[in-house]
């Protein structure tokens, strides 16, 4: 698969309008939303943005299959035998959708040999896209205006971005290691985008997530002198287990893998 900037330049595009339809959802007081069968909340927002992708993505790369949060069971069977494929969250951070935070993000990603090579991050209520390629860089969009962005080595106080919405005893432990901190909160994957731009240090996620939560954020994160790394230090890989979730993370610049875990 060769990595081109017009290949990034219109998943970004594929990206930013699914975002578009996701906020004539968002704008209307009745969102459709609806309850999945392991109780997460769907709204109509969901599928309008998945539909949009999928088919978008399909028309780009015929051969490339696609795998959503919103793909059916016997597409997420098949997908272990894709060597390439996108990996899409068409609303991540549906819980911050319901509760009007703004902060909800478009995740695209695409992964060959089970690493995450090109990512976008679309937020759109809060008009920010983040989006990364290969050996290319990573930027952020705002306001019609593009630039490169970097993690940073954190100062005296370390900028600690974590969930809303998924505090625990092991986070709080996690900071007490830390030692002086500033908390910052955040939704979706905009939270990794945070480390690779450089507004936070670190992101501890102590918890399960899903593989079309992370791809598209550490497609940028690896772009910005930045790493999402496990317990053990190593790069996330993708579709290359019988499960889609996720173990603990640790989002931070490159050169901080002595951070406690």
């Amino acid at each position: 698969m060769k990595l081109t900037k017009a290949l990034l330049d219109s998943v970004l595009a594929i990206a930013e309008q699914a975002g578009e339809k996701i906020l004539t959802v968002y704008q209307r007081s009745d969102i459709g939303l609806v309850e999945k069968e392991d109780g997460s909340p769907l709204t109509e927002a969901d599928m309008l943005a998945h539909h949009h992708i999928k088919d978008a993505l399909k028309k780009l790369t015929p051969a490339i299959p696609v795998l959503s949060e919103e793909s059916t069971e016997s597409e997420i069977e098949d997908r272990k035998n894709w060597p390439v494929l996108w990996l899409v969250d068409p609303l991540d951070g549906t819980k911050e959708f319901v509760n009007k935070t703004d902060e909800f993000t478009v995740n695209i990603a695409l992964i060959v040999n089970h690493q995450a090579v090109l990512g976008a991050v679309v937020a759109p209520a809060l008009g920010v896209s983040y989006f990364a390629m290969q050996g290319s860089g990573a930027f952020k969009k705002q306001a019609g205006q593009t630039q490169p962005i970097n993690a940073a080595m954190p100062g005296k106080v370390t900028k600690v971005v974590a969930s809303r919405r998924h505090g625990s005893e092991a986070l709080e432990k996690f900071l007490h290691q830390v030692g002086e901190h500033e908390l910052v909160q955040a939704g979706s994957a905009l939270k990794i985008c945070l480390v690779a731009e450089g507004a936070a240090d670190v992101y501890p996620r102590l918890g399960p997530t899903c593989e079309w939560d992370t791809a598209a954020g550490q497609a940028v994160i690896s772009e910005s002198q930045g790493k999402l790394y496990d317990s053990q230090g190593r790069d996330f890989r993708y579709n290359c287990r019988d499960t889609l979730l996720n173990g603990s993370f640790l989002v931070s610049h490159e050169a901080l893998e002595c951070f406690p875990f």
